[in-house]
């Protein structure tokens, strides 16, 4: 099992959804954070004052699946998410050694 964390700008979150829907991904959690890479906030004008900001808006999908739909996930989310500008985001995949659905009690894929 892996899990999928792709950090995204805020407007594709429905877009990033449907995709993963189309390739069989049946569930996953959304997070609004902030945070900056190389694109290094910008800077804003607010009462004729002039002020920066770091931490840009962003969307946190979590979803964890089998090892048979990684790769397709991975790309329904890259060609959602993809804007060619900078800020587009980041995917990172990790192992997860074990899942457990708590009202069944099921392990493994099962829980899933």
């Amino acid at each position: 099992m892996k899990k999928v964390e792709a950090i995204i700008k805020p407007f594709k979150l429905d877009e990033v959804k449907e995709a993963l829907q189309d390739v069989g991904v049946q569930g996953l959690s959304v997070i609004e954070v902030k945070g900056f890479g190389r694109q290094k906030g910008h800077t804003e004008l607010y009462r004729g004052a002039e002020y920066v900001v770091d931490f840009l808006p962003k969307v946190k999908i979590e979803v964890v699946l089998n090892d048979d739909q990684l790769d397709a996930a991975i790309e329904a989310i890259a060609a959602a998410a993809k804007t060619d500008k900078i800020g587009d985001g980041k995917i990172f995949v990790s192992t997860i050694e074990q899942a457990i659905r708590i009202r069944t009690g099921e392990f493994g894929e099962d829980a899933l």
